[in-house]
């Protein structure tokens, strides 16, 4: 089984944008282009509001513990998770300074609420991989999602089907950026929404990076 080096490694949440769009994902951690919307800046302000690293607590059998870093060297990717508990259970593993053994379940946090799709999913998937790899820790069967429109726990089975779909959308994704590929996409509804409409230009009739573009209009600036 090949793995990655720690220079290789991708952002674990890009599966996200991956599974939602190809193309947006490519722009944002290939191309380095970015814009916040109104939908991308309440989500960065609800994360930052979830995120706390200095947070580790116990409630009766469950440990609480925000912000923990995951990564994964047979996906080639790193991250981190909104919070994971670790559940008091004799199949478990053992922890430093904590009796007894526990078994670890991440908690992810969203904005919106609950979606067809399994953009949200894939990437909650892609932490109890991370964890089951880091911790060698027997595999996590289900695991959460809180959305705050709802103010709801989704509970999220990680099936045989996720995972293997996880596992195939990082190496898609490994191979589009050593390529250095941006792909075209064909337009629809949920690029109304999306931050980088604007720079996306789906519409251009040509092939070509969105950064050949941008060039390609300062020169014409220039030429004028």
């Amino acid at each position: 089984m090949s793995t990655h080096k720690e220079d290789e490694y991708l952002m674990l949440s890009g599966i996200q944008h991956f599974a939602f769009c190809r193309r947006q994902w490519a722009l944002i951690h290939i191309e380095d282009a970015w814009e916040d919307n109104y939908l991308t800046m309440d989500g960065i302000l609800k994360h930052k509001r979830a995120h706390n690293p200095f947070l580790s607590e116990k409630r009766k059998d469950v440990i609480i513990v925000g912000d923990m870093p995951v990564h994964s060297r047979i996906m080639g990717v790193s991250g981190k998770c909104d919070f994971v508990e670790f559940i008091k259970n004799d199949d478990g593993i053992t922890l430093h300074g904590r009796s007894g053994h526990w078994l670890p379940r991440p908690v992810e946090h969203k904005r919106g609420s609950p979606k067809i799709s399994d953009v949200d999913r894939l990437q909650l998937c892609a932490q109890a991989m991370c964890l089951e790899e880091m911790l060698l820790c027997p595999e996590i069967g289900t695991a959460y999602i809180f959305y705050g429109e709802t103010r709801r726990r989704e509970e999220v089975p990680l099936t045989h089907a996720l995972r293997e779909k996880v596992k195939s959308m990082f190496a898609e994704m490994h191979s589009y950026f050593n390529r250095g590929y941006t792909p075209r996409v064909k337009p629809g509804k949920a690029c109304n929404s999306c931050s980088l409409k604007e720079l996306c230009l789906p519409k251009l009739p040509s092939p070509g990076s969105v950064a050949d573009y941008i060039k390609k209009e300062l020169r014409e600036v220039d030429d004028a």
